[in-house]
């Protein structure tokens, strides 16, 4: 795609060098590479016409079902599975379900997007932060317990859920997170949006606690344009996950409700496009591992630059997003010089989350933290990562930081 810019020669254009009365032409030959793009099977129509042509055009019906059952089978087939409009919701939906309310604290990974830890607030609950350990950018498992210990020293009590997040894919240490959480008898909410396919230990990412959530927005590893999913434990919170998202409506010939409910239902026609997604799902994830594989060899020996890696073989990461860390003492550069540059060549790149110990929103509450969190935010890029890639993008997106060494 060929792109102009006409800019006026005036004070403010650095382009005309003091040249009067005339137009500059700043002329972008090169292509845009976006960070995450989706990729559609070819499949994806098929099911969205079976919706017009059955008239099932409503936020139920035969894709939503087939989509939730091909995600079961996917993630566990012991685990249930209800589409929602979603991750977000999801997690709303969960805390509901394990008694969260009024006044009570949920223990929330800090380095993570606010979608994880907004929906403490809409159930009245208040978040109480909890920093990364080096190894996978996930929650740290001995500050979960020191925040454990020290909430309950401090207002009496334990805090009633824990959220941790697989950042950009990886999986967090659930093993330990897991062994704090059961000795603590606190049920955990897993956030697993950006983890769909990724695991720990054999066992996939979003089966190991309660509840946990997935996204299929635009960017995600599969996506029904927008949407998300509550992974649930049993029959009856699948159930109840149904009931709260379709308006809480009581069982009567009239609409009648006793408890609030929520308009959180995944339609049909986006559900279709789901069933579409999940024919190329596996795909997408060896693709994105493959891009990985190839960022680190096209960047071996440059020094200065890390990325987010598998701590040992209990790790499989889905590689969502392949993200990097500058160590400018090293690299003679900032993540900010990078992005900047890669701005300059149409290359969409994105800092790390800023982490919600840091966000104004959330300024008064609790954290717990090391400081790991925000080193990573302060030096760590999310590169192209998306399946429709080629060999030849990312060489150029290498390329572009090779050069920053000359």
């Amino acid at each position: 795609m060929l792109i102009f810019e006409i800019c006026a020669v005036t004070s403010v254009c650095p382009e005309s060098k003091g040249v009067s009365g005339k137009y500059i032409m700043k002329n972008y030959m090169k292509k845009k590479i976006w960070l995450s793009l989706a990729h559609m099977s070819g499949e994806e129509q098929k099911y969205i016409q079976e919706a017009f042509d059955t008239n099932w055009v409503v936020p139920l019906g035969p894709n939503v079902t087939a989509f939730e059952k091909s995600l079961e089978e996917f993630i566990d087939r012991d685990k249930r599975v209800v589409a929602l409009v979603s991750g977000t919701a999801a997690i709303h939906l969960g805390l509901l379900q394990l008694g969260v309310g009024a006044g009570d604290e949920v223990l929330c990974q800090t380095f993570t997007f606010t979608a994880s830890a907004n929906p403490i607030c809409y159930v009245g609950a208040k978040p109480v932060f909890v920093g990364s350990e080096y190894a996978t950018w996930n929650m740290d498992p001995g500050l979960l317990e020191q925040a454990i210990a020290d909430r309950i020293k401090v207002t009496g009590r334990k805090p009633k859920a824990i959220i941790p997040v697989h950042l950009y894919g990886m999986p967090a240490n659930m093993e330990a997170i897991m062994a704090i959480a059961d000795r603590y008898e606190i049920p955990v909410l897993e956030d697993a949006a950006e983890a769909l396919g990724s695991s720990f230990d054999g066992q996939r990412c979003g089966t190991f606690g309660e509840f946990a959530c997935l996204s299929f927005n635009g960017n995600k590893i599969i996506t029904t344009s927008g949407g998300g999913a509550l992974v649930c434990s049993t029959d009856e919170q699948a159930r109840k996950t149904l009931f709260y998202a379709t308006q809480a409506r009581d069982e009567a010939p009239h609409y009648q409700h006793s408890e609030i409910g929520y308009n959180y239902r995944l339609s049909n026609i986006s559900a279709g496009i789901g069933r579409g997604q999940m024919t190329v799902l596996q795909s997408h994830i060896n693709r994105r591992r493959e891009i990985n594989n190839l960022y680190r060899k096209l960047l071996a020996g440059f020094t200065g630059i890390t990325f987010q890696t598998e701590p040992d073989a209990r790790y499989f990461s889905n590689h969502w997003l392949t993200c990097i860390q500058i160590h400018p003492e090293e690299a003679g550069f900032t993540r900010e010089d990078l992005r900047l540059k890669m701005d300059a060549e149409n290359i969409e790149t994105r800092p790390l989350w800023k982490p919600m110990h840091l966000q104004p929103v959330f300024a008064a509450a609790p954290y717990y933290g090391n400081g790991v969190a925000g080193k990573l935010f302060e030096n760590g890029l999310c590169l192209p990562s998306s399946p429709v890639l080629s060999n030849e993008d990312v060489e150029r997106v290498a390329e572009v930081i090779r050069s920053m060494y000359n």
